[in-house]
């Protein structure tokens, strides 16, 4: 293999090749996490006959310029695109590949003209500003950006432990008001936080996607934060060709295995990234959408695409059908334990032990009847599995703002897909709190931006028990299992 590093568009590049006169098929990397974590990955795909060509972004590590996530990527990917087609090592064709955010790197290419790649490669795709500032309701992801902001915001390099640092310092780090000045207790200037949480509206990646016109893989873990994104990119995704593959797996994938996985779940990922983009560049990749799906707690995967029927159970109550949802004392998203004592922070509700097995796959809902008495209120629904052993396992939380004092009214919270196996004897508890803290920002009852307010009220809730409704997806008998590779390379 040979390399060499140069600078496209001023950007520092690496550049590695395989043996051989060539020319090779491209692979492009972006990335705002430093360049030299992707020396292995560069020499897996140059082993393999691709011409390997990874840039740090703009402002960060050793590109010179301003530091502006979001901004720019996509008129410098197309620079470095162009670039790479006008080399001799080169035969025009490339593969545009990304995780987090350097796959919003990725896929801010796919409308770019003769930049545009010949196909796409993301994993746990970081969309865009609103898409990972803000739940699909309008709440904020607190705790996951300004872990992000602190590690990565306004600087050229990164210092991942910054927000565990200064939480080990500081305890009650993110209950300081108002949010807006995280910058001055993290004791560092960070200019473009506060801009963060003006994007409400999806970005145009979402909106290009019906409209793409090459072969997408988007690989996602079900325990991240961006699997729903993930899903929904595959399921809009308007190319000749759409692979999906969804584990049991946090946002470091294979890597960050969920409390669910099994031997079966373990892939090697590098290995059919390369098997799927050989079929995606020759076109040899069935038209339409194929995938798998990981079955958490089964240890088999099945077709993606494959919900189940509808599964339909009332819960039972417990206690709480009134109860008092207090900014001062959130509910945490750090935290299964239910108290037994004083007033009812949450309504809490179970079903009966479930007779047999269960394959839960796809959408989870939570249709109830309630109301609160302040402007605003977020209405945060967990979902949680009591194993016969005793243990709590989250399968799926979901968050929904609802404004202006309302009457007594049904509405629907979703709390996004899951493909997990349920043991006979679990038992099902649904959670219903007015806050999910520290993941989402806490909600101050008084019809301010969370972001910027100062004060914070208590808000009295009151849900009809009879009205709630748990809806899953179940598989009506026990599936079959399929292999990946089958499913990602048909």
């Amino acid at each position: 293999m040979r390399s060499f590093r140069t600078a496209v568009d001023d950007l520092a590049t690496d550049v590695r090749l395989p043996d051989g006169p060539g020319p090779f098929p491209a692979v492009l990397i972006r990335t705002p996490y430093d360049r030299a974590r992707h020396l292995a990955e560069a020499r897996g795909w140059a082993r393999r006959g691709f011409a390997a060509v990874v840039q740090d972004v703009r402002g960060r590590f050793a590109s010179p310029g301003e530091w502006r996530p979001y901004e720019n990527e996509a008129a410098d990917g197309a620079v470095t695109a162009r670039w790479i087609r006008r080399q001799q090592w080169s035969d025009g064709r490339y593969v545009a590949v990304g995780a987090s955010y350097a796959a919003h790197c990725a896929l801010a290419l796919e409308a770019h003209g003769e930049a545009r790649p010949d196909a796409v490669i993301v994993a746990v795709p970081a969309l865009g500003v609103a898409e990972t500032a803000r739940e699909p309701s309008g709440v904020e992801r607190l705790l996951a950006r300004a872990g992000w902001w602190a590690a990565h915001g306004d600087r050229p390099d990164s210092d991942e432990s910054a927000l565990d640092e200064a939480l080990a310092a500081d305890p009650g780090l993110l209950t300081h008001l108002p949010l807006a000045d995280l910058p001055e207790r993290l004791g560092r200037k960070l200019p473009s936080w506060s801009g963060l949480w003006r994007h409400r509206a999806p970005g145009m990646l979402v909106s290009r996607a019906p409209r793409a016109g090459v072969p997408l893989l988007a690989v996602g873990g079900h325990h991240d934060h961006f699997a729903e994104d993930t899903h929904a990119l595959w399921r809009t995704w308007g190319g000749p060709s759409a692979r999906l593959l969804l584990g049991p797996w946090g946002h470091g994938l294979v890597a960050s295995p969920g409390p669910d996985a099994g031997p079966t779940h373990r892939v090697n990922l590098g290995e059919l990234y390369v098997r799927w983009a050989r079929r995606a560049l020759a076109g040899d990749l069935a038209p339409g959408r194929h995938g798998a799906l990981g079955l958490g707690g089964g240890d088999l995967w099945l077709p993606a695409g494959i919900d189940g029927e509808s599964f339909i159970r009332r819960p039972r109550l417990l206690h709480g059908a009134e109860f008092t949802a207090d900014p001062d004392r959130p509910v945490r998203s750090d935290d299964l334990a239910v108290p037994t004592v004083g007033l009812p922070d949450r309504c809490l509700l179970a079903t009966p032990p479930l007779p047999r097995p269960l394959d839960a796959v796809g959408p989870v809902r939570l249709r109830l009847r309630a109301s609160a008495d302040t402007p605003s209120a977020d209405w945060a629904a967990r979902l949680v599995a009591l194993t016969p052993e005793g243990t709590a396992e989250r399968l799926a939380v979901g968050v929904l703002r609802r404004e202006k004092p309302y009457p007594e009214t049904e509405f629907t919270v979703e709390l996004g897909r899951i493909a997990r196996r349920l043991r006979a004897g679990t038992r099902l508890r649904v959670e219903i709190a007015g806050h999910h803290f520290p993941a989402h920002a806490r909600n101050p009852h008084t019809g301010e931006d969370p972001v910027t307010a100062r004060r914070l009220h208590t808000s009295r809730r009151t849900v009809d028990p009879e009205s709630v409704t748990l809806l899953l997806h179940t598989l009506p008998s026990r599936p079959t299992s399929t292999h990946p590779a089958k499913e990602i390379l048909r």
